[in-house]
């Protein structure tokens, strides 16, 4: 009676050990799997505040018609007296970016252009003396198009956009 015992002891955990390992296995390759193509996020802070978003727009590169429009759109509380850090991953940074800094009246938007590999993070003061204060930031990615009328000139294929709230 007592080897029965044993026998049937072991048998349970055995079959607990096997269960055991396939779960964390399962757990394993659940952690370490491929999530799809994951699209690349920036983020902005200002004095304790720090938002990070994806694209508001994303195109394949080769087919400016081919597009996916999340819409995403980061929004961060900022003060007169802190500026707004910028920060883009490397992903961004290896290529052409253009950041648009808009203005309380958007006719004193400004463009600031990137070269690849340059720049990571840029400080913006969050009012201007001459613009006034600045209500949102777009960072695009660049792809050279030829336009109709034969002309070559950039147009973004990814674009990224915070609002500013004071």
């Amino acid at each position: 009676m007592k080897l029965r015992v044993n026998r049937g002891l072991a048998v349970l955990l055995g079959a607990a050990v096997i269960l055991l390992c396939v779960g964390a296995g399962a757990g394993t390759w659940l952690l370490i799997r491929q999530r799809g193509p994951q699209r690349p996020e920036i983020s902005v802070y200002s004095h304790g505040h720090l938002t990070r978003v994806g694209p508001y727009l994303y195109c394949n590169v080769l087919n400016l018609d081919d597009c996916q429009q999340p819409r995403a759109q980061g929004e961060l509380p900022v003060s007169e007296r802190y500026p707004v850090q910028l920060s883009v991953p490397e992903a961004i940074s290896r290529a052409p970016w253009r950041l648009l800094q808009v203005y309380e009246d958007p006719t004193n938007t400004t463009t600031t252009m990137f070269r690849p590999g340059t720049r990571l993070a840029v400080t913006i003061p969050s009012v201007d003396p001459l613009r006034g204060r600045l209500t949102g930031i777009v960072v695009q990615l660049l792809t050279l198009v030829v336009d109709p009328s034969g002309e070559l000139r950039d147009a973004p294929h990814a674009e990224w956009s915070v609002r500013l709230t004071f």
